[in-house]
């Protein structure tokens, strides 16, 4: 899935920021692509659960 060198995707992510992007806005988009890509390998790797199953478990109503 990753076409892109980690390296090359940094790049890019940077150069999407605004010109008055602080350090706070570096970092917040950093880890949002790291939750997101997580997300994704978790799915792919079939490590998901139903909606309904979760709020189940915590006794939450369907």
């Amino acid at each position: 899935m990753q076409a892109q060198s980690i390296k090359q995707q940094a790049k890019e992510l940077v150069d999407n920021l605004p010109n008055n992007a602080t350090w706070e806005d570096v970092m917040y988009r950093i880890y949002v692509r790291q939750a997101i890509d997580a997300g994704v390998q978790d799915s792919d790797a079939g490590r998901t659960m139903d909606v309904k199953e979760v709020r189940k478990r915590f006794g939450l109503p369907a």
